[in-house]
């Protein structure tokens, strides 16, 4: 497959996730407690681990021939 395609194959993917990431996490905050510990812990896993997921989609996007 070539590179640019693969790039172009993995952006999509990247996008897409990190639009069903930010609806989940949007949802999922409406049912937190209104207390501003547990939003300060909710954000702050939610805002870190969103990238987790990605690192096989940008290994495999930046991978030589």
């Amino acid at each position: 497959m070539p590179v640019r395609l693969r790039k172009f194959i993995g952006l999509i993917a990247i996008l897409a996730f990190c639009a069903a990431y930010v609806a989940v996490a949007v949802t999922v905050s409406d049912y937190l407690p209104d207390h501003w510990a547990a939003r300060l812990v909710f954000y702050a896993v939610a805002g870190t681990l969103w990238g987790v997921p990605l690192f096989p989609v940008i290994k495999w996007m930046n991978r030589e021939r």
